[in-house]
C-alpha cells in the first residue's frame, strides 16, 4: 500500500503521515513542489525517531511517480468534491492513496480525469474538510483491513 502527498504544504502533517506510514508498513511518496523542506525540524519531530525507518520516495511531478508505479497500479484520488465513499471501494494490496494539498486539495483537472477513482470521507457536520493526516489515517487503515490478513 502506498500513501502519495501531492504539494503538501504543512511539515507537521507530513510528518504525522510518516510515522503512520512507518506504523503501518506502509511507502509514503511526496510528490511535486513541497511548503517546507524535507529535514525541516517540524517534519521530524511529528515522524519522531521513526523517520529512519521510513520507505520515502520523491517524485518531481504526477508524470514521474504514475511512470515508477507502473501501468498495473490502482490510484484512489481523496477530495471533498465527490459523492463516492471511500468504503465503497475494494482495495487492493499495493494501490495507491493519493491526497492533496491542506489548502486546496487535488487539481480540478486531475479529479476530472480520474472520477472514477475519487473517494471522499463522509463529513455530517460543518466542517469543509479533515485534517490532512487525519484522513490518510482514516482511509489507510480501511485499505488494509480489507487488502491484508489483521
Amino acid at each position: 500500500m502506498h500513501i502519495v502527498l501531492h504539494e503538501p504544504e504543512i511539515p507537521g502533517n507530513t510528518g504525522n503521515i510518516a510515522r503512520l506510514c512507518v506504523g503501518a508498513d506502509v511507502d509514503l511518496h511526496l510528490v511535486g513542489k513541497l511548503g517546507f523542506r524535507i529535514d525541516d525540524k517540524a517534519v521530524k519531530r511529528a515522524g519522531l525517531d521513526y523517520w529512519p525507518n521510513l520507505r520515502l520516495h520523491l517524485h518531481n511531478d504526477l508524470d514521474q511517480l504514475w511512470a515508477s508505479a507502473g501501468d498495473s497500479s490502482r490510484f484512489f484520488y481523496l477530495t471533498t468534491k465527490t459523492d463516492r465513499l471511500y468504503t465503497a471501494v475494494t482495495y487492493q494490496s499495493g494501490d495507491y492513496l493519493v491526497l492533496g494539498r491542506e489548502t486546496s486539495g487535488l487539481p480540478e483537472w486531475l479529479l476530472k480525469a480520474n472520477a472514477e477513482r475519487c473517494i471522499t470521507i463522509p463529513m455530517p457536520g460543518p466542517v469543509r474538510s479533515l485534517n490532512l493526516s487525519n484522513a490518510a489515517s482514516i482511509v489507510l487503515y480501511e485499505a488494509l483491513r480489507q487488502s491484508s490478513k489483521w
